[in-house]
């Protein structure tokens, strides 16, 4: 007989080897098995640890458009527009109280307007004090006052309703944060680098210990003007001084750097300092976006950039009504600025205001006169001239 080949010898050849063999492949299998459960545990602890996390977020329910009044006469264009963009209303609420964002003046109002298709965010502060209807959408008389009236009298869903019915916007998602919020954040992120001038040193040692005070966090004061890394409680101070050259508008404009430093930190810092800043962010945080919302968005948004901010009205002028209403910042006028907005977020030039915000334009003017001719930038608003958008590089624009 001739040599067997290597297969066949290969082959178990007594019980015994058969045995063995047997129970090799055995052990083989459970291993496989081990290692895919191991990995399934895995993922479920993920997963918990996921749910965990984002279940730290105050929700609120999310509202339907109708609940959120967006105007209904905003032309067929324009809403087809605004589709292609996702936006989303940032509140900062000065209620003294860590993780109360239910009530409160909304000190901080923003709009980030995202395009997913360039992957591009622009911000626009909308000032305090801007005089909107605050009751839009609560079926009364249209009520002109300071905007940050309308967080006060009813939560970010009344201010969210003032905002798109005023300014002609679908926001249909919001975020509020409070002081500890962001001061939390900076300091996670090693702190942001700001400079600080003459006129602000005067002031920002005084916020630095009330908000010091509210926060639990107190830090040291400024000596001398010039650049500093800030750390949570001197960056948030920063962000409240208001009287300087500018006012209200230079302290929007502190806001808008602040936030644009922190967005540059984020998207530079590990997976570690994030998983830092959700565990100990999110409980101050409210919002009305859902789990799986907040996922989607934060798997893609380290690659978006923010590539511009300004503030609103681009055009306007201000005025001392008295009573409750106060001092007020005047759209110089509604229609022109409604205008502009859409043209700076969206790059929409043949916008046409809704017969809402041309009624409220209307309604200013019947009462303090016409209010075109009194603004600061008026060639801003007709499209002669350009936003000015924030240059932190530079001297700030609105001082």
């Amino acid at each position: 007989m001739g040599k067997k080949n290597k297969k066949e010898q290969k082959g178990p050849q007594t019980p015994v080897e058969q045995k063995k063999a047997l129970k090799k492949k055995r052990r083989k299998r459970k291993l496989i098995m081990l290692v895919v459960e191991v990995i399934l545990l895995l993922i479920v602890l993920a997963a918990l640890y996921v749910v965990n996390t984002l279940n730290k977020i105050q929700k609120a329910p999310t509202l339907e458009p109708e609940e959120l009044h967006i105007n209904e006469d905003i032309s067929e264009e324009t809403q087809e527009l605004l589709k292609g963009f996702e936006d989303v209303a940032i509140f900062g609420v000065d209620n003294r109280s860590n993780g109360n964002t239910d009530s409160g003046n909304s000190d901080v109002i923003m709009v980030a307007s995202i395009n997913n298709d360039t992957k591009e965010v622009r911000l626009i502060s909308v000032y305090r004090d801007t005089f909107l209807d605050s009751d839009a959408g609560l079926d009364s008389s249209p009520n002109f006052h300071k905007a940050n009236r309308a967080y006060a009298k009813g939560g970010a869903e009344q201010a969210v309703r003032m905002l798109n019915a005023n300014l002609d916007l679908d926001i249909r998602h919001y975020m509020t944060v409070d002081f500890a919020a962001v001061t939390k954040v900076i300091d996670l992120l090693g702190g942001v680098e700001v400079e600080v001038d003459s006129a602000e040193l005067k002031w920002i040692n005084g916020y630095i210990n009330t908000t010091g005070q509210v926060t639990g966090k107190p830090s040291s004061y400024l000596s001398a003007p010039g650049t500093y890394t800030l750390d949570g409680t001197q960056a948030t101070a920063y962000c409240r001084i208001r009287y300087t050259a500018g006012n209200d508008y230079a302290r929007a404009e502190r806001q808008r750097e602040v936030l644009t430093q922190i967005v540059k930190k984020a998207k530079s810092c590990d997976i570690s300092t994030i998983n830092k800043i959700i565990n100990e962010v999110l409980p101050d945080v409210s919002t009305n976006y859902t789990n799986m919302q907040i996922l989607t968005m934060a798997s893609s948004m380290l690659s978006y950039e923010l590539v511009g901010t300004a503030g609103y009205p681009f055009s306007k002028y201000g005025a001392s009504l008295g009573g409750s209403k106060g001092d007020v910042v005047i759209p110089a006028d509604a229609v022109s600025n409604v205008r502009a907005l859409h043209r700076y977020l969206y790059d929409d030039n043949t916008y046409v205001p809704s017969a809402t915000v041309t009624n409220y334009s209307s309604l200013v003017e019947q009462t303090y006169g016409p209010t075109f001719d009194k603004g600061d930038n008026p060639e801003a608003v007709t499209g002669s001239g350009v936003i000015e958008e924030d240059d932190f590089d530079g001297d700030r624009s609105s001082e």
